[in-house]
């Protein structure tokens, strides 16, 4: 086995640099409580990201964005300042019309942005409860979207007694599902991480073959 290691090794680092993505999630949080409500898109952006450089700041990663909870995620279900960032990537086969949707607990409001531009705000007590029947208590919005990767961003503000959340897409010609690392939405374009793996991989991959001829020829 030991003598095989190498090339498993070399073998392991070609399969993660090559091996196909989906959506990563991360959620931040700090404690917070806005004044009141915030006027527009870019007031919550900005408040938000400034709420999370206080000293309370907390962040982590969900394999589904499906009725999570802050509560279940930091402990806490009270003033708090919520962001959610969802990296995704469309290929050519599924470029054209996106539409997303997100369903929050949000006593203070919040907004929905995409590649950093607003696509969707409510400034109001928002209570999703698991239900798309009220448009004015989740956030909507349909977008154009070429090959590359892209990414969804929720900001929001809780006063209290935080409820579940869920954000969804729905690619061309199919139907709303929630992301998740198993949503299969492959990076189009690889990210420099995963360029640095597969070229690791091949690097070690030629060296023990270059190794091996070496002995061939000095056995010989």
């Amino acid at each position: 086995m030991k003598k095989n290691l190498p090339w498993v090794l070399a073998a392991a680092a070609l399969a993660v640099g090559g091996s196909v993505c989906a959506s990563t999630i991360t959620i931040e949080s700090a404690s917070a409580k806005p004044s009141g409500l915030l006027s527009d898109a870019g007031a919550y952006q900005s408040a938000v990201n400034a709420a999370l450089q206080g000293p309370t700041y907390t962040k982590t990663t969900v394999d589904s964005y499906n009725n999570i909870t802050h509560a279940s995620l930091f402990g806490g279900s009270s003033n708090f300042a919520l962001k959610s960032t969802i990296n995704f990537g469309v290929t050519q086969a599924t470029a054209g019309l996106w539409q997303f949707r997100a369903g929050v607990d949000f006593g203070y409001g919040g907004a929905l942005f995409l590649n950093d531009v607003a696509l969707d705000v409510n400034s109001h007590d928002m209570w999703w409860a698991g239900q798309y029947n009220n448009a004015s208590q989740y956030f909507n919005a349909a977008v154009n979207l070429g090959a590359g990767n892209h990414t969804l961003t929720i900001f929001g503000f809780e006063g209290c007694c935080d409820g579940g959340q869920q954000a969804q897409f729905m690619a061309p010609g199919a139907s709303f599902t929630s992301f998740s690392n198993t949503d299969k939405l492959i990076s189009a374009v690889p990210e420099p991480e995963t360029y640095a793996m597969f070229l690791t991989g091949m690097a070690m991959m030629a060296f023990l073959a270059r190794r091996r001829q070496r002995q061939a020829g000095i056995a010989a």
